[in-house]
């Protein structure tokens, strides 16, 4: 898109479009998607398409059933309408220069002519083979894989939202719905330009989506460790504790805190206070010190400047494991973040948007100028990701590559998305290659040594050198990563 004249947004869409084609294992049609976009000047602007829940939504019959959080798997209730295909239309319709059609023609290849099975999505394919018959040939990496509903549902959304939202994937998701949807629940655009979260961190502002995003979380942690002492050598296991902790203090009441149209000023504002309680020697019991809080990043650069960092969710991989009939669309499961307690803000009902783990990231310089966009998947813990690659961006000088490859660690949980319920009892998990096992320990905190997996994310950062040059990396260690300039 780019060599045709393409801009960034163009460029974000269709790469976002073939992914929800190849990988519905990460992303999809049926998922959220969040942007946020720098167009060369001034502030960036900021794309909120996570969809809301059906009129039908009921927490009392879920209650009544015996469940005391959201299904995760196997419920049409845990999907909120999907919002990526209205914020492709957002992002393109502001920022789009070449034709929707042509933008999403390359999805439309592969979906109509068939794409090779990705080795990241074999594993899953004995489960969804039976749900789905576009997948129950495929064995095997590398087996064909045609997908002729999704191809029919781009080709509607070429044409505008009210083809595909109203159309056959809309009327298969009715169906399968339930009453969960009404049609007027599809007829509504999930997409909303919103106001972006901005700190300034490491003489840099560093922006991220506000909620029902849990964005702020990186914010947070940015200001937290700004005013800790740093080792000079991000592989001094010093340097591993204090973010570690900065990330726990950040994070330890986002269940009470994140949830749709909450304020973060004063969470924000808390830094200092949070950073007081941070001992360097050991690991600190937050709850003793308060009052009773799988994805697809991409991001793009074009030549006029104008930069775009895009995520993109089923939450988890596949989703839900419910699919819409007529087109075979999987169907994302972010209702999984809404709360059954009653009377909890983040509560599940009529018309809600849950807390999102979704955390793209965009840095200016002090003059405005754009610096990053960066991003990664990994659940719960996409903000504890992103703060050791800024560190080490930021405050360290590193290359992208060497940020984006250095090892890291994570606040491990059951599910991906459990890691706060039980803050103090989160272990550090340390990637293999990680210098910092016995100096954590040493501090209290319990370690475990992992190999690489998705837990410790995918993730992804173009720079722009003060040349104006640009610097890019994916993850080495993604299996389907890339990094690609012209």
């Amino acid at each position: 898109m780019l060599e045709r004249g393409g801009s960034a947004a163009d460029a974000a869409v269709a790469a976002n479009a073939v992914l929800a084609v190849t990988a519905p294992h990460m992303c999809g049609l049926g998922g959220d998607l969040f942007a946020l976009v720098h167009d060369g000047t001034g502030a960036p602007t900021a794309l909120n398409a996570s969809g809301r829940a059906g009129s039908g939504a009921d927490p009392e019959r879920l209650r009544a059933e015996g469940h005391d959080r959201m299904p995760h798997r196997h419920d049409i209730r845990s999907t909120p309408v999907p919002g990526c295909a209205d914020g492709w239309l957002a992002l393109h319709g502001r920022y789009g220069r070449l034709p929707m059609a042509e933008v999403l023609a390359p999805a439309i290849g592969h979906a109509r002519d068939g794409f090779p099975a990705s080795p990241l999505m074999v594993p899953g394919l004995e489960t969804v083979g039976p749900l789905c018959e576009d997948f129950a040939s495929a064995r095997q990496s590398g087996d064909l894989i045609r997908r002729p509903g999704v191809a029919r549902a781009l080709e509607s959304l070429a044409d505008g939202r009210e083809g595909f939202y109203l159309g056959e994937f809309g009327e298969g998701l009715l169906a399968v719905g339930a009453g969960e949807y009404t049609e007027d629940d599809l007829a509504k655009d999930s997409a909303e330009w919103v106001d972006p979260l901005r700190v300034r961190a490491f003489g840099h502002d560093v922006w991220t989506m506000p909620p029902n995003s849990q964005g702020y979380l990186l914010l947070l942690a940015l200001n937290i460790a700004e005013g800790l002492d740093l080792p000079a050598d991000p592989a001094d296991p010093l340097w591993a504790h204090l973010l570690v902790e900065a990330a726990r203090m950040a994070g330890h009441d986002r269940l009470e805190v994140l949830f749709e149209g909450a304020s973060v000023d004063e969470v924000l504002g808390s830094a200092a206070a949070r950073r007081a309680l941070i001992d360097p020697a050991g690991r600190v019991a937050v709850r003793d010190h308060i009052a009773p809080g799988d994805t697809t990043y991409l991001c793009a650069v074009d030549g006029g400047g104008m930069g775009v960092s895009l995520i993109q969710s089923n939450a988890a991989g596949f989703g839900g494991l419910v699919f819409e009939p007529r087109t075979g669309i999987n169907l994302h499961n972010r209702g999984i973040g809404f709360s059954l307690v009653p009377g909890h803000p983040a509560e599940y009902g009529p018309g809600r948007r849950p807390p999102h783990t979704l955390v793209p990231a965009l840095v200016t310089r002090p003059d405005g100028s754009l610096r990053s966009v960066v991003g990664t998947m990994g659940g719960d813990a996409q903000p504890q990701i992103l703060l050791q690659v800024l560190t080490r961006l930021l405050v360290h000088g590193q290359a992208p590559g060497t940020a984006i490859g250095a090892a890291r660690w994570r606040l491990a949980s059951g599910t991906g998305f459990d890691t706060w319920d039980a803050p103090d009892q989160a272990m550090v998990e340390v990637e293999d290659g990680g210098p910092w096992s016995d100096g954590l320990r040493d501090r209290g905190h319990p370690v475990g040594a992992v190999p690489y997996g998705s837990a410790f994310g995918h993730a992804h950062l173009i720079d722009v050198l003060p040349s104006g040059v640009l610097a890019g990396a994916a993850d080495p260690r993604s299996i389907i990563g890339a990094a690609a300039g012209l």
